[in-house]
C-alpha cells in the first residue's frame, strides 16, 4: 500500500479508519463498510497511530537550471 500502515491481516490503510473515526462514524458502521476489519481492529487503530512518528515528506531532487550549469 505504498508504505502506508494497514490494519493487520487486511489491506485497509490505517488512515482510512482514523478518518472515519475522526468524522464520528461508529466502529460497527466502519466494520460494515470494511468487512475485513474487526471492531477490535478499529479500536486498536487509534492508540496505534498515537505511537507512530509523523513522516516527513521526502525532499525532491531539483535539477539545476540551464543557466546555473557551467558552460565549457
Amino acid at each position: 500500500m505504498h508504505g502506508q500502515a494497514v490494519i493487520t491481516g487486511t489491506r485497509v490503510p490505517l488512515g482510512v479508519i482514523l478518518d472515519c473515526k475522526a468524522t464520528g462514524i461508529a466502529a460497527d458502521e466502519i466494520t460494515a463498510e470494511y468487512p475485513a476489519v474487526t471492531v477490535a481492529g478499529v479500536h486498536a487503530a487509534v492508540p496505534e497511530r498515537q505511537g507512530m512518528p509523523m513522516r516527513r515528506p521526502r525532499a525532491r531532487y531539483q535539477a539545476p537550471r540551464r543557466e546555473q550549469c557551467e558552460q565549457p
